[in-house]
Protein backbone atom coordinates (compact mmCIF):
# COMPACT_ATOMS: atom_id res chain seq x y z
CA UNK A 1 0.00 0.00 0.00
CA UNK A 2 1.57 3.34 -1.20
CA UNK A 3 2.01 6.60 1.75
CA UNK A 4 2.62 9.82 1.27
CA UNK A 5 6.70 9.04 1.93
CA UNK A 6 6.65 6.80 -1.31
CA UNK A 7 4.27 9.47 -3.27
CA UNK A 8 6.97 12.05 -2.57
CA UNK A 9 9.87 9.82 -3.08
CA UNK A 10 8.46 8.84 -7.02
CA UNK A 11 8.37 12.57 -7.44
CA UNK A 12 11.70 13.38 -7.01
CA UNK A 13 13.23 9.89 -8.06
CA UNK A 14 10.93 8.88 -10.11
CA UNK A 15 8.41 6.61 -11.15
CA UNK A 16 7.88 3.11 -11.21
CA UNK A 17 8.15 1.70 -14.89
CA UNK A 18 4.62 1.54 -16.98
CA UNK A 19 3.78 -1.93 -18.24
CA UNK A 20 3.47 -0.56 -21.45
CA UNK A 21 3.62 2.74 -23.48
CA UNK A 22 1.00 4.95 -25.42
CA UNK A 23 2.30 7.93 -27.06
CA UNK A 24 0.19 9.90 -30.32
CA UNK A 25 0.39 13.26 -31.57
CA UNK A 26 -1.17 15.82 -30.27
CA UNK A 27 -3.09 16.01 -33.63
CA UNK A 28 -4.06 12.47 -32.92
CA UNK A 29 -4.96 12.50 -28.90
CA UNK A 30 -7.27 15.81 -30.61
CA UNK A 31 -9.01 13.05 -33.28
CA UNK A 32 -9.75 10.90 -30.05
CA UNK A 33 -10.84 12.96 -27.15
CA UNK A 34 -13.10 15.16 -26.89
CA UNK A 35 -12.74 19.23 -26.44
CA UNK A 36 -12.82 19.01 -22.46
CA UNK A 37 -10.96 15.92 -22.57
CA UNK A 38 -8.32 17.41 -24.52
CA UNK A 39 -7.83 20.47 -22.51
CA UNK A 40 -7.87 18.20 -19.31
CA UNK A 41 -5.75 15.08 -20.12
CA UNK A 42 -3.31 16.92 -22.45
CA UNK A 43 -2.64 20.34 -21.51
CA UNK A 44 -3.46 19.55 -17.53
CA UNK A 45 -6.70 21.67 -17.20
CA UNK A 46 -9.45 20.97 -14.35
CA UNK A 47 -12.87 20.73 -14.39
CA UNK A 48 -15.13 22.41 -12.06
CA UNK A 49 -16.07 21.19 -8.93
CA UNK A 50 -19.10 19.23 -8.44
CA UNK A 51 -19.64 19.24 -11.98
CA UNK A 52 -17.94 15.59 -12.90
CA UNK A 53 -19.99 13.03 -14.33
CA UNK A 54 -18.21 10.79 -12.02
CA UNK A 55 -18.41 12.46 -9.00
CA UNK A 56 -21.51 10.63 -7.42
CA UNK A 57 -21.31 7.41 -9.14
CA UNK A 58 -20.32 4.30 -6.66
CA UNK A 59 -21.11 1.69 -8.80
CA UNK A 60 -18.59 -1.80 -8.82
CA UNK A 61 -16.03 -1.37 -12.21
CA UNK A 62 -12.89 -0.18 -12.89
CA UNK A 63 -11.92 3.67 -13.36
CA UNK A 64 -9.66 3.82 -16.80
CA UNK A 65 -7.82 6.68 -18.44
CA UNK A 66 -10.02 7.96 -21.23
CA UNK A 67 -6.93 8.42 -23.28
CA UNK A 68 -5.37 4.84 -23.25
CA UNK A 69 -7.72 3.11 -21.31
CA UNK A 70 -5.47 2.12 -18.50
CA UNK A 71 -7.04 0.96 -15.27
CA UNK A 72 -6.30 3.58 -12.90
CA UNK A 73 -8.38 3.17 -9.69
CA UNK A 74 -11.17 0.31 -8.74
CA UNK A 75 -14.42 1.64 -7.23
CA UNK A 76 -13.69 -0.49 -3.80
CA UNK A 77 -11.13 2.71 -3.01
CA UNK A 78 -13.66 5.14 -4.16
CA UNK A 79 -14.65 7.36 -1.27
CA UNK A 80 -16.25 11.04 -1.42
CA UNK A 81 -14.27 13.37 -0.30
CA UNK A 82 -16.27 16.08 -0.24
CA UNK A 83 -14.48 18.48 -2.66
CA UNK A 84 -16.33 18.43 -5.72
CA UNK A 85 -13.82 15.73 -7.78
CA UNK A 86 -13.98 11.93 -7.69
CA UNK A 87 -11.70 10.32 -4.92
CA UNK A 88 -9.27 7.46 -4.36
CA UNK A 89 -6.97 6.24 -1.45
CA UNK A 90 -4.63 3.86 -3.77
CA UNK A 91 -4.28 2.84 -7.52
CA UNK A 92 -5.15 -0.16 -8.80
CA UNK A 93 -1.42 -1.29 -9.27
CA UNK A 94 1.75 0.88 -8.15
CA UNK A 95 3.29 1.62 -11.23
CA UNK A 96 -0.39 2.95 -12.82
CA UNK A 97 -0.23 6.21 -12.10
CA UNK A 98 3.30 8.85 -12.78
CA UNK A 99 3.75 11.76 -10.08
CA UNK A 100 5.27 14.72 -11.15
CA UNK A 101 5.93 18.35 -8.47
CA UNK A 102 3.51 20.70 -9.47
CA UNK A 103 4.32 24.21 -8.33
CA UNK A 104 1.66 25.83 -10.44
CA UNK A 105 -0.97 28.61 -9.35
CA UNK A 106 1.53 29.66 -5.95
CA UNK A 107 1.22 26.63 -4.86
CA UNK A 108 3.75 23.05 -4.13
CA UNK A 109 1.71 19.51 -5.09
CA UNK A 110 1.96 16.14 -6.35
CA UNK A 111 0.47 15.75 -10.20
CA UNK A 112 -1.17 12.74 -10.91
CA UNK A 113 -0.55 11.34 -14.36
CA UNK A 114 -1.64 8.57 -16.29
CA UNK A 115 1.77 6.11 -16.42
CA UNK A 116 0.67 4.41 -19.79
CA UNK A 117 0.11 7.85 -21.61
CA UNK A 118 1.37 10.68 -19.49
CA UNK A 119 -2.33 12.13 -19.37
CA UNK A 120 -2.75 14.41 -16.98
CA UNK A 121 -5.28 13.24 -14.13
CA UNK A 122 -5.05 15.29 -10.94
CA UNK A 123 -3.33 15.73 -7.87
CA UNK A 124 -2.70 13.70 -4.84
CA UNK A 125 -2.74 15.25 -1.17
CA UNK A 126 -1.84 13.44 1.97
CA UNK A 127 -5.44 14.48 4.05
CA UNK A 128 -7.17 11.57 2.94
CA UNK A 129 -8.43 8.23 4.95
CA UNK A 130 -7.24 5.56 6.91
CA UNK A 131 -5.17 3.34 6.87
CA UNK A 132 -2.73 5.56 4.19
CA UNK A 133 -3.98 8.70 4.33
CA UNK A 134 -4.20 9.64 0.28
CA UNK A 135 -6.80 11.44 -1.31
CA UNK A 136 -6.00 10.98 -4.84
CA UNK A 137 -8.66 13.93 -6.37
CA UNK A 138 -9.26 13.26 -10.43
CA UNK A 139 -11.02 15.11 -13.08
CA UNK A 140 -14.01 12.61 -14.34
CA UNK A 141 -13.04 13.76 -17.59
CA UNK A 142 -10.04 11.68 -17.84
CA UNK A 143 -11.27 8.55 -16.51
CA UNK A 144 -14.28 6.57 -18.06
CA UNK A 145 -15.89 3.57 -15.62
CA UNK A 146 -15.76 0.19 -16.93
CA UNK A 147 -18.61 -1.15 -15.02
CA UNK A 148 -18.17 -4.80 -13.27
CA UNK A 149 -20.94 -6.71 -15.08
CA UNK A 150 -23.14 -9.05 -13.19
CA UNK A 151 -21.11 -12.25 -14.37
CA UNK A 152 -17.94 -10.71 -12.46
CA UNK A 153 -19.78 -10.12 -9.37
CA UNK A 154 -21.44 -14.07 -9.78
CA UNK A 155 -17.61 -15.06 -10.43
CA UNK A 156 -16.34 -12.95 -7.09
CA UNK A 157 -19.18 -14.52 -4.79
CA UNK A 158 -18.45 -18.16 -5.50
CA UNK A 159 -15.20 -18.08 -5.81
Amino acid sequence: MLNWKDIIHFSIKGNPKPDRRVEKTESEWRELLSPEQFRITRKKGTEAPHTGELCSIYEAGKYNCICCDTPLFDSTIKFDSGTGWPSFTQPIKENAIKYERDSSYGMIRVEVMCNTCDAHLGHVFPDGPGPNGLRYCINSESMRLQKQDSDSKMEKIKG
